[in-house]
């Protein structure tokens, strides 16, 4: 079984390193992915700890980081509903279920979306609006399974159709995710590694890509008002490898303090590292603070913190309340709140 292990961890990362291989390390790649909303994150509790959740990952909310550790729950079932007021008014939601199947398993969905306001269609002849409005939306459905392999290690995968949609033009994709999720014998240490976004590329398509053109610019002459297309690029989805480490600092008997690291490599910027402390008190109030995008060029993200509160009304049902707060430097301050139940 350790050699399992140890060739599924071999495989995730060499995966990883072969789809990295051709980026330049000179150049950050900002700006040349698609489906940007994939970055964004979920779940206040990961927020506040500065995204540093790969290992962490021991909730409903490893379904956005890292599928394998929703094995490692004990629960039933899970539900939980994410808000966050994005930059420019943006709405940004998830949502999340799983469903515990014992020595079968763990079966999830999710659903991530983001939606820009109703605004007006302006034009050169109309500066105020020409009657019509436009929005834009973003949204990944996916559905995945997670197992335990030992009483220390899983696996989980997730596979995800994207869409995103701006007036009457729209792009499609498909993702996976997958990740491992390994418990070790020191201190109960955590190691986690997760790929994400590993999919096609997408290709905006629609009939506001149509136009007439005159090739000749003369109407008196040759073909004129001709349909044609704007024709417009296929891009990449943001793929990303991370891999975290989590451990107890402290455990006693009321008093729980782990911290967490992650290392991150996107496809469409340069590496950087996420880290957080989460310190519990009797497994029902919990106090956080993280970094994120430590070592990421031109980076407006800094300091992060939470809090949560976890209520046991019996021992099969609990319903957890958290905030996150992360800084964005020039940018706005985004706040992240979530509730869920355990059942």
């Amino acid at each position: 079984m350790k050699k399992i292990i140890f060739t599924l961890m071999a495989f995730a990362v060499c995966l990883s390193s072969v789809s990295y291989a051709q980026l330049d390390r000179s150049t950050s790649k900002v700006g040349t992915t698609a489906a940007q909303f994939l970055k964004i994150g979920a779940g206040a509790r990961a927020i506040g700890m500065g995204g540093a959740y790969t290992a962490m990952s021991n909730d409903i909310y490893s379904v956005y980081y890292n599928p394998a550790g929703i094995a490692q729950t004990t629960e039933g079932a899970q539900v939980t509903f994410n808000h966050a007021q994005w930059l420019a008014s943006i709405n940004y939601d998830f949502a999340a279920a799983s469903i515990n199947l014992q020595d079968f398993g763990v079966l999830f969905m999710s659903l991530t979306s983001l939606g820009v306001p109703e605004d007006k269609v302006r034009t050169f002849e109309f500066p105020e609006g020409d009657g019509r409005v436009w929005d834009a939306t973003s949204l990944a459905i996916g559905v995945g399974y997670a197992k335990k392999l030992t009483e220390n290690f899983s696996i989980g995968f997730q596979l995800k159709y994207i869409r995103e949609a701006i007036w009457n033009t729209s792009a499609n994709g498909f993702a996976l995710d997958f990740g491992t999720y390994y418990v070790t014998p020191f201190n109960d240490m955590v190691i986690g590694a997760a790929v994400s976004n590993f999919g096609s590329k997408m290709q905006l398509d629609g009939r506001e890509l149509l136009f007439n053109f005159d090739p000749n610019s003369n109407p008196d002459s040759g073909p004129n008002n001709v349909v044609s297309r704007f024709e417009t690029g296929q891009f990449d989805i943001p793929l990303t490898f991370r891999i975290g480490l989590a451990m107890d600092v402290i455990r006693s008997r009321y008093i729980r303090v782990t911290t967490a690291v992650d290392a991150t490599h996107p496809n469409d910027n340069t590496e950087y590292v996420n880290s957080g402390i989460e310190i519990g008190y009797d497994e029902m109030i919990f106090l956080r603070a993280g970094y994120k995008s430590l070592f990421l060029r031109d980076s407006e993200q800094g300091l992060t913190f939470g809090s949560g509160l976890n209520y046991k009304f019996s021992d099969q049902f609990a319903v957890f309340i958290n905030y996150g707060w992360a800084d964005y430097g020039r940018l706005e301050n985004i706040q992240f709140v979530d509730i869920g139940m355990k059942f």
